[in-house]
């Protein structure tokens, strides 16, 4: 399968204890790689690395076979955006919108009211992420953590993406809800045939997520299995 993306003998550093350092990483088309290890601050540097919104130190990242290094401007860097689709508690949400209006955003920018045309399109989009036609009236802000992580998801997915990026997708959502998150992510990857890289602390989510789970370690940037079993 062609790669989506490529991560090689990448260090970056930032305000953390040690630079970020990234051995080898590599997403394949259709598949779906889930990386632990990475706190919230060396995920949020990881999400720029791998959208060319930062360069590393050292090493390359190469998404769909272009290094991020070459992209020539910032109009030519925007262009590229549309190539990832990133579920983040740093993305923005109107509070004070519905739900519709902001499943709408990616589509027009006329929100009030939803067009007909966009309104049919939203609610295909709500029930491929899980959300309920009823909840779409509600306003964004009322809404509980595990719905407005869906709304992130299906915002993230909405303009067909080549690789869906999830940075700690369950940080906020509580762990009754996180199989059903993983579940319907994987269906939803699966039926579009996306690409996901998924930075999370949770193991068990990983695992029911993804094809891959791998584990960093921070000192050498090494990326292997987690070990099964006693002895970890």
């Amino acid at each position: 399968m062609p790669l989506v993306l490529e991560v090689q003998n990448v260090i970056k550093r930032y305000q953390g204890l040690r630079p970020l350092r990234l051995q080898a990483l590599t997403v394949s088309a259709a598949e779906r790689v889930a990386v632990i290890g990475l706190d919230a601050a060396a995920a949020e540097v990881l999400v720029n690395l791998v959208t060319g919104a930062s360069l590393p130190d050292q090493g390359s990242v190469r998404v769909l076979g272009r290094d991020t290094a070459d992209i020539a401007s910032g109009d030519e860097w925007l262009g590229t955006l549309d190539r990832f689709g990133i579920v983040s508690e740093r993305a923005v949400l109107l509070e004070g919108a519905t739900i519709e209006q902001n499943l709408a955003m990616p589509f027009t920018l006329q929100m009030d009211p939803v067009p007909p045309e966009t309104s049919g399109r939203v609610s295909s989009l709500a029930k491929e992420c899980g959300i309920g036609l009823e909840s779409l009236n509600r306003t964004t802000g009322d809404a509980p953590p595990e719905i407005r992580a869906r709304v992130h998801l299906a915002r993230a997915v909405a303009l067909g993406p080549s690789l869906l990026i999830l940075e700690h997708p369950t940080a906020s959502i509580p762990t009754a809800y996180w199989n059903t998150y993983a579940a319907d992510i994987a269906r939803l990857a699966d039926a579009r045939a996306l690409a996901a890289l998924v930075i999370t602390q949770d193991e068990a989510f990983a695992n029911r997520v993804a094809h891959r789970t791998l584990k960093l370690d921070p000192a050498t940037g090494a990326l292997r299995a987690p070990k099964r079993g006693w002895f970890r």
